[in-house]
């Protein structure tokens, strides 16, 4: 799946995914075949950080 590659963009993408369908970036990361490692170090470079307490990235 392609995913946006604009780290803003990636943000809100993941954030809304993580919020509507999924309960873990775990999860997400397991059923739309992404990495996430990748999905990680690419929103670090805007200060983000996943939170497993709310499920987002903030």
């Amino acid at each position: 799946m392609d995913i946006p590659n604009d780290p803003a963009m990636l943000l809100g993408f993941v954030n809304l995914k993580l919020r509507d369908f999924y309960k873990s970036l775990d999860q997400m990361c397991d059923d739309m075949q992404l990495s996430r490692r990748e999905i990680e170090e690419k929103l670090a470079t805007i200060d983000y950080a996943y939170d497993e307490k709310t499920n987002s990235f903030v």
